[in-house]
């Protein structure tokens, strides 16, 4: 149930995002730091309270922390919320469901010991072929068509390259703390794109929209978002928590259509179904591990 429900929170961001920008249409970054503003306040509230090494005492955290805030909140987020002024919050969220690919290619490449079977490589060469099909880039007019979806990949891309790269430092840190500290840290940084894209302040439209889309993005996709994947982390592992990347896309398709009347083209699932293919075909064997060990508790149960 909490693994249903972790989908429909981080699935429904998207259409919270879309929604959002209409009053911050001219500001998406600011828009984006100001969800990490009151986001990061909450985390690290959490961390004081749950763990008992609330801020980094290393280098190594201040590094894990460092990168989580540079790739996972302030590259991730800056280009998700410009890249959904151009695109749907589903196609969106088909695009970032990329991400577990790309962190299974960039685990491969920077970590030593992991090259890709050749089988693994065909899911990868499928996953970045899903985008290409749900962004149907004209190649006569880049800059216009499919920005973006590209956008939106970049934000996998950075999300997937954080993670790698935060895996690889050994810092010992409690992950409430490293998430926490990466939301302020990413907000910081968010301020800092903010200011060099010459968005003002002044050119926010401030609505009732505008005040239901960010506390809905700071408070529940945020906070309680995490909250919940730290649970399931520990409880499903890795693989398992994955997956919740492939239920978000229809839960971001359905309520983009009833609330936004976004619709979702034929492409956007082709592309799906082209991407779920390329994560099965890397992940084959820890999927079909996690499915063993749950399927004879499934069967205790009934």
């Amino acid at each position: 149930m909490a693994w249903l429900l972790l989908s429909a929170i981080w699935g429904t961001a998207f259409m919270a995002i879309k929604a959002g920008l209409g009053p911050f249409g001219e500001t998406p970054v600011l828009f984006a730091a100001f969800r990490y503003d009151l986001a990061g306040v909450l985390m690290l509230g959490y961390a004081i309270v749950a763990t008992d090494q609330w801020r980094p005492e290393s280098r190594a955290g201040w590094i894990v922390v460092l990168v989580g805030g540079a790739f996972m909140i302030a590259g991730y987020h800056a280009f998700l919320f410009v890249g959904e002024l151009n695109t749907t919050s589903a196609v969106a969220a088909v695009v970032v469901s990329l991400s577990p690919i790309l962190t299974t290619g960039f685990a491969r490449v920077l970590l030593p010991g992991r090259a890709l079977s050749r089988l693994g490589t065909v899911g990868l060469v499928l996953g970045l072929l899903g985008v290409v099909v749900i962004a149907q880039p004209d190649p006569a007019a880049l800059l216009g068509s499919g920005i973006g979806e590209f956008l939106v990949f970049l934000a996998a891309v950075s999300f997937a390259l954080g993670s790698v790269l935060a895996t690889a430092v050994d810092a010992a840190l409690p992950i409430e703390t490293m998430e926490a500290w990466s939301m302020v840290l990413g907000a910081i940084m968010l301020h800092g794109i903010s200011v060099g894209l010459g968005e003002r302040l002044e050119s926010v439209v401030w609505s009732g929209e505008a005040f239901l889309a960010l506390g809905y993005l700071s408070v529940v996709a945020s906070a309680i978002g995490f909250l919940i994947y730290f649970d399931l982390l520990d409880r499903l592992g890795p693989v398992e928590i994955n997956l919740v990347s492939y239920l978000a896309p229809i839960w971001a398709a359905l309520t983009g259509w009833l609330v936004l009347d976004e619709s979702v083209s034929a492409a956007t699932a082709i592309g799906f179904a082209i991407i779920v293919v390329g994560f099965w075909l890397i992940k084959r064997e820890a999927i079909g591990r996690a499915l063993g060990d749950r399927l004879p508790t499934l069967g205790r149960d009934r």
